[in-house]
């Protein structure tokens, strides 16, 4: 059950004042969870950043071999205030990664710890600025990509899932969750066949997935048009990618209020703690490691598009 958490969070910023420190109190009862809390302070604003660590019972924070598992929140920020009043549609993915966090903290205190660490991180912002965009207007930011993605990225991160609201745009026409295509190295891969096989569990339905297309995995400030920041942590990794969209049928704007259903919330949590479960235990893969050598090998190397690029 998902659920619980996900009205736990999202009740937790659903709050003109909130701020990291209120985010982390979620766990105060966790003792073996550790959370840090960064605030940084940009152009528009300031936010904070929250990174959320579950140790795992063979994970490398403990030195053992498990691999470790990373879950980002993905957004511009929770609130638009005081042009919007209220939690945004932006907030959905900070609101999945942390109740993701807590329904994983809960488990260990119930006897299902998993083998490997996962690591969770987003940032909690109640008044971010906004910005045009087509066909609906997106959130902004208070700090630039450059600066989520140092504090949103950590090394330690394996394989990485990014939950992002996607909802402003009309190439997804299902309100629920869908998945992106793993991106690796500047190049998009084919879909996880793991992955798909866990949305289908999770959600009891048909997996759904959207395209991204190769402006979507270059770093934001080119002048190119991204369906948003979904895989953006693609730029700064070598580790797969892959996003999980929390969408709707129709185009709604990012600083949209009332637009957050917790159902489709959840179930993006359900989805990411089973594949932490998987990932972690090791019976599943983002990517083929052999396919993605013989695509290098063929074609070389596409970091190229992790960068800003030609000047």
């Amino acid at each position: 059950m998902t659920l619980k958490q996900t009205l736990m969070t999202l009740d937790v910023m659903d709050d003109g004042t909130v701020n990291g420190e209120r985010v982390k109190q979620l766990f105060k009862e966790y003792a073996g969870v550790s959370v840090q809390v960064t605030v940084v302070k940009g152009d528009k604003g300031s936010t904070d950043f929250i990174k959320i660590a579950i140790p795992g019972t063979e994970g490398k924070s403990k030195g053992g071999s498990a691999p470790t598992f990373g879950i980002i929140g993905r957004l511009g920020g929770i609130g638009a205030r005081p042009t919007r009043i209220g939690l945004v549609s932006d907030a959905d993915g900070a609101v999945a990664a942390v109740a993701s966090a807590l329904k994983l903290a809960e488990m260990q205190t119930r006897g299902d710890s998993l083998k490997g660490d996962v690591i969770v991180t987003t940032h909690i912002c109640p008044d971010a600025p906004t910005r045009p965009h087509e066909p609906v207007d997106f959130m902004d930011s208070p700090v630039d990509i450059l600066t989520m993605n140092q504090h949103e990225i950590v090394p330690e991160m394996e394989a990485i899932l990014s939950i992002d609201t996607t909802k402003g745009n009309r190439v997804i026409n299902h309100k629920g969750i869908a998945i992106s295509p793993t991106v690796k190295e500047g190049y998009i891969l084919r879909i996880s066949d793991d992955l798909l096989r866990i949305m289908e569990m999770t959600t009891g339905q048909l997996p759904v997935t959207f395209p991204i297309t190769t402006q979507d995995i270059t770093p934001y400030g080119n002048d190119l048009y991204h369906i948003n920041s979904i895989v953006q942590p693609a730029v700064a990794t070598d580790s797969p990618v892959v996003g999980v969209a929390i969408t709707a049928q129709s185009a709604v704007p990012g600083c949209g209020t009332g637009a957050s259903h917790e159902v489709d919330i959840a179930s993006a949590v359900r989805f990411a703690v089973e594949v932490a479960k998987e990932v972690t235990n090791g019976t599943c893969e983002f990517y083929s490691k052999t396919e993605f050598e013989r695509i290098v090998k063929l074609y070389g190397s596409m970091k190229i598009l992790q960068t800003s690029g030609k000047a």
